[in-house]
């Protein structure tokens, strides 16, 4: 590992001590850091799953009702009856902080007093009437989805950031200030040596006098 190019002083020795302890207690912040976001994200990988699995399967009983309404009634009768909304909804979109990520919560209100259904039943058949209910009572899960996997996404993103940040203390700099202390400290030792030497000998040259 490659030293830091600095003068070989005892102040400078100072300085990269210091250095090294800043660097040594920040890496182990950012490593423990890293396991409590691994933890954090291995739950919501869980729930992102159960969600996913949940909202598969609503999704495709939703479907099979809204198919089998297509197959009693024509296409222009579905989509008439479909086509203006009988309820109106309001997404409202904050944040939260998890492990220094704000990641997104979607939470939804739905207009007091309205139909569900915006068409007369004698128009079409109950299939459609499922295939809406269904659907109306699966946008909240949805929103949930795409809530978590986003918080899935971004702390994905942060655990590698944080990744790369522990690495490079660990293997770069954190080495090179022990690589460069340790130079420093020899070199001193070896000036302290060489003075000594000196003293000695002329501390001798003066007895022989």
């Amino acid at each position: 590992m490659a030293k830091l190019n600095v003068n070989p002083t005892r102040m400078e020795l100072r300085r990269l001590k210091a250095r090294l302890k800043t660097a040594t207690r920040g890496h182990k912040l950012l490593k423990d850091k890293s396991d409590e976001m691994i933890r954090r994200f291995m739950i919501y990988i869980r729930d992102n799953k159960r969600l996913r699995e949940e909202v598969e399967d609503e999704l495709t009983d939703s479907l099979k009702s809204f198919m089998l309404a297509r197959a009693v009634s024509s296409d222009a009768v579905i989509e008439e009856a479909i086509a203006l909304p009988g309820t109106k909804v309001k997404l409202e979109v904050s944040s939260q902080n998890v492990m220094s990520v704000d990641v997104p919560v979607f939470e939804i209100t739905k207009s007091e007093g309205q139909e569900l259904y915006p068409y007369s039943f004698a128009s079409v058949t109950g299939e459609l009437d499922g295939a809406v209910a269904s659907l109306s009572e699966l946008l909240p899960k949805l929103l949930k989805l795409a809530e978590v996997e986003k918080t899935c996404n971004m702390l994905a993103d942060e655990i590698e950031r944080n990744r790369r940040r522990v690495n490079a203390l660990e293997y770069v700099m954190i080495p090179q200030l022990e690589e460069t202390i340790k130079y420093i400290t020899m070199k001193l030792d070896e000036n302290e040596r060489g003075a000594t030497t000196r003293l000695m000998k002329v501390k001798s040259m003066l007895e022989n006098r």
